[in-house]
């Protein structure tokens, strides 16, 4: 799926900047890159010498908190240290990131968790992608034949959390994520069964998650016996028919992979009624940082959710290079704007702060009162990868 528009797309986003005396796109990519490779820099020295952990966020403190491999953001420390190592071609960065890789190997005969494509794909699928180190691609391998037995053939999706009271079979829009593990398999293996469970998750996803706005509800859960809609709720939004920000972002991100992935026109008719929706919704502020909840209580004053940003920023990168002209142009300057937000004072930490995090203000959980207004892993992440995007534009 190769991007044609993008010489249309930048020539008017190049008059635009020119004619307000924007700092060049070039000039805030650069900038935000090298300073991610001197915040980072730093965290990957702070865990030099604590063997296994891995960044999670801070405390109230300021204090750095991490996890282990089995947390579900393990791999984005290491995949983000990847990115840096393409971007710089500084041997630092592939050893640090050849380190915190490893810590997360275990991980690969993990069947409890739906989430080995952002804790193994972010990780070992972008070493493997710059390397080629073959035991990369066997512990991608053993890890995407451990999601695909948490497919649920009688419902039509792979199952997120374990059961609980109202809840048989739990389906959360995040592990739209997760697919493009199973697809990268498909390619490697030439083994239908990770394309036909990608697939089959993806058009359930459509028909049960998304209202007629295109909105989308975080939690779907099935009846185990006869595979039907028995609940849709959240457990991270603000109300059950709320659209919370960070899962409106996995959607639109999950459907322009799984576009480029397979071909199939839906999945760019979700994406685009995805990113229609997202851009043109009235509580979107200016800065384009969605607040952690488009239907938040507070609004305007609600915090907002940086994380949920660099998501939609970096899916929005992709999915301008297959949308036509016109939207393209409109996606990639939401992106730009995005990036340019998050680039600025008001989100970017301050070097050797913010725990050596790249991004402040992000909300891991509002409702449970957990990570709220704090730097997450993830955030940084898509931030990167956001950047390497645009930048790759650009040349």
């Amino acid at each position: 799926m190769k991007n044609k528009l993008f010489p249309a797309i930048l020539l008017c986003t190049f008059l635009f900047t020119s004619c307000t005396g924007e700092k060049s796109m070039n000039k805030v990519i650069d900038e935000s890159l090298a300073f991610s490779a001197r915040q980072y820099t730093l965290m990957a020295e702070a865990l030099n010498n604590k063997p296994d952990l891995l960044p999670r966020t801070i405390d109230e403190s300021g204090t750095l908190v991490t996890s282990n491999s089995g947390w579900w953001t393990s791999g984005f420390f290491p995949g983000s240290l990847w990115y840096l190592y393409e971007y710089s071609k500084d041997d630092k960065f592939k050893d640090a990131a050849i380190q915190m890789t490893s810590r997360i190997e275990n991980e690969k005969n993990n069947t409890g968790t739906h989430d080995l494509g952002f804790m193994l794909y972010c990780s070992f699928g972008n070493g493997f992608r710059l390397t080629g180190d073959q035991n990369y691609k066997d512990v991608m391998l053993t890890g995407a034949r451990s999601l695909s037995t948490r497919f649920r053939p009688n419902i039509g999706c792979i199952q997120s959390w374990g059961s609980r009271k109202g809840w048989q079979c739990p389906v959360i829009i995040d592990n739209m994520m997760n697919l493009e593990f199973l697809m990268w398999a498909f390619k490697q293996t030439g083994d239908s069964s990770f394309y036909k469970i990608a697939v089959t998750h993806s058009d359930t996803t459509i028909k049960n998650h998304f209202r007629p706005d295109f909105s989308t509800w975080h939690v779907v859960s099935y009846d185990t016996i006869r595979g039907k809609v028995e609940a849709k709720q959240t457990a991270q939004g603000a109300a059950d028919g709320s659209a919370w920000s960070r899962g409106q972002s996995w959607g639109l991100y999950g459907y322009t992979v799984m576009y480029r992935e397979t071909g199939l026109q839906r999945y760019l008719d979700q994406a685009e009624h995805i990113a229609d929706y997202l851009i043109n919704h009235p509580n979107l502020p200016e800065d384009k940082i969605p607040y952690w909840d488009y239907n938040a209580p507070g609004i305007p004053d609600a915090k907002k959710d940086a994380s949920a940003s660099a998501i939609m920023a970096s899916a929005l990168i992709e999915l301008s290079g297959y949308a036509g002209k016109e939207k393209g142009i409109q996606y990639l300057n939401v992106a730009e704007k995005q990036l340019r937000s998050l680039s600025s004072p008001a989100y970017l930490a301050k070097e050797g702060e913010n725990g050596n995090f790249i991004l402040k203000h992000s909300v891991g959980s509002l409702p449970a009162k957990s990570e709220v207004d704090v730097p997450l892993t993830y955030a940084d992440y898509y931030y990167i990868e956001a950047l390497l995007r645009y930048k790759k534009l650009l040349k």
